[in-house]
């Protein structure tokens, strides 16, 4: 994108903005996750910034860093990059709900895990932290060790008919698309 994500405009807002203030909507406390010295756009009191204990680790870090901070304050945990932000709350409240009794529950669409919009147990801290300790940097590492439940583009259609959620911004056509799509939405 040529840019830190977290600071591209979302209409009045960072892209982090949006993403931190939609999360709020459902859940508390909202945890952020950055690299050591990353400056972040100013975000509301009840968001908390953790920072990667080790550099070019992946989000793999970031969320083994997230979850290590939530111990004893949470017991699942909603896990988003900050660049989807066309995240529904009724998406991120039926995620949490599948996730029942399982560690995991990960959007599984055709035939892949999305591992940066699932929900995980915080216990799996330990797990992950782990993992990097032994050089895995790939999230879905985890899923066949732990009870995950993979959910099907059909049981959240009804919350986000287009699945819009899992929506991220890569590249500038990306950026363009999501900029028309909240604009026609706006206008209706």
């Amino acid at each position: 994108m040529g840019t830190a994500k977290a600071w591209i405009p979302i209409g009045p807002e960072t892209m982090l903005q949006r993403m931190v203030r939609i999360l709020g909507e459902v859940v508390r406390p909202v945890v952020v996750s950055s690299r050591a010295g990353q400056e972040l756009p100013d975000l509301p009191p009840w968001a908390h910034v953790v920072c990667d204990r080790h550099e070019d680790c992946g989000p793999m870090e970031g969320l083994a860093a997230a979850l290590e901070w939530l111990q004893d304050r949470a017991e699942l945990a909603f896990v988003a990059g900050c660049d989807a932000p066309l995240l529904r709350p009724a998406f991120v409240r039926r995620m949490l709900d599948l996730a029942g009794g399982f560690d995991i529950a990960v959007p599984h669409l055709d035939g892949f895990d999305e591992p940066l919009t699932a929900v995980y147990r915080v216990r799996l801290a330990a797990d992950f932290r782990a993992a990097l300790e032994a050089g895995e940097r790939r999230i879905a590492a985890i899923f066949d060790r732990v009870a995950t439940r993979r959910v099907t583009a059909d049981e959240l259609r009804d919350v986000d008919p287009d699945l819009e959620s899992l929506l991220n911004i890569n590249d500038p056509a990306a950026y363009r698309a999501v900029q028309e799509r909240l604009a026609a939405a706006e206008r209706n």
